[in-house]
């Protein structure tokens, strides 16, 4: 593989020196920017553009040809390995992803596979290898997926919910049937980050969305544990280097110190725990990566330049950081604000290392 360029952003995940704080975006690839809407246009609807390799590889690339990101991240989504289940995941307008198969009964979690990722997944492999090739070593390349309670709630209900209503009743009413379901998720999931690691990823994340919805007794059981078991599952070196483990679970704030107990090397904290209290928590254990609020990108570039310079004061001198949104950028974002938002991070950052 060719040499990498700017390794900051690693360096940032194992608790390194580096000269600034690396910045990228969650949901980086996406709706706010034109060029990725004539694309995916072009591609016809968002999971045939998924799907297809040569495309996929473009719109990673798009927003490190506009802005001084410190890491591309694979474009695809989330709901990959519930599809390559079986569920045939569709995409409504408006509406979000959906399933024609949800898992509506017991038989239907025992009759589930676990994914095998190179005969399941090859297209999201291929995309993988692609983009290493187009990076050229200028940045990192992160591979992803979902958690397990974060799946499973999207195959119970049968897309997206704000209640969580036939997810929570199975957990309470059903746990049994709720655990064989994170067992077979687990291992697919397992599979699939170390497929991606295998084809090119140097960093892997994996994205909690719905643990925050859990009781505190519940998110260690159905989530937190089986999270646990993936990162001790995967391949822990790649090409002579450490393959950096992030979780990220939004509204987690309650759990930074059990999540940094996982074994992962970084914590993803959303803006409603602050980073600098997130750091005295956790200590030296791992690095963090947050957590400015997604909404202060349409705010002025005085405003944006402001939350930054404090969000790098709170968090203080020192390596262990790598500056995020606490959650995906939002479609209405100006791709200009963006760019304030990159450059008052590498600007103002220096100071702290």
């Amino acid at each position: 593989m060719t040499e990498l360029k700017n390794d900051t952003f690693l360096r940032a995940l194992l608790r390194q020196p580096v000269e600034y704080t690396p910045v990228w975006m969650m949901r980086q690839a996406g709706r706010y920017l034109p060029e990725y809407r004539e694309v995916r246009g072009q591609a016809g609807d968002f999971l045939s553009l998924c799907k297809n390799t040569e495309l996929a590889c473009e719109v990673t690339l798009q927003p490190l040809r506009r802005y001084a990101l410190d890491a591309a991240i694979l474009f695809s989504d989330i709901l990959t390995i519930p599809d390559a289940m079986g569920l045939g995941l569709y995409f409504e307008p408006g509406e979000g992803p959906k399933f024609r198969k949800p898992v509506s009964d017991e038989d239907a979690v025992d009759n589930l596979a676990v994914v095998d990722t190179e005969k399941d997944l090859p297209y999201v492999l291929d995309a993988v290898t692609a983009i290493r090739r187009e990076l050229n070593g200028s940045v990192p390349l992160i591979g992803f997926s979902g958690s397990p309670w974060t799946l499973a709630t999207y195959m119970i209900e049968g897309g997206s919910t704000r209640e969580f209503k036939k997810s929570k009743d199975w957990l309470y009413n059903r746990p049994a049937a709720m655990h064989r379901l994170l067992d077979k998720l687990a291992l697919s999931v397992a599979g699939y980050l170390n497929g991606q690691i295998r084809a090119g990823a140097q960093v892997v994340q994996i994205f909690d969305t719905w643990g925050g919805v859990l009781s505190d007794r519940a998110y260690r059981e159905f989530s937190l544990a089986y999270m646990k078991r993936i990162v001790d599952n995967l391949i822990p070196e790649s090409e002579g280097r450490r393959v950096p483990v992030i979780l990220f679970t939004k509204g987690g704030g309650h759990w930074l110190e059990d999540i940094a107990g996982t074994g992962c090397s970084a914590i993803g904290v959303d803006w409603t725990t602050g980073v600098g209290d997130a750091r005295r928590r956790v200590g030296d254990r791992v690095a963090l990566q947050g957590n400015m609020d997604p909404a202060v990108l349409r705010a002025t570039p005085e405003v944006i330049e402001r939350e930054v310079q404090h969000i790098l004061g709170d968090f203080g001198a020192g390596s262990g950081h790598v500056f995020n949104l606490g959650h995906g950028i939002t479609p209405d974002i100006d791709p200009d604000r963006v760019r304030v938002f990159v450059d008052a991070v590498h600007k103002n950052s220096e100071k702290y290392h």
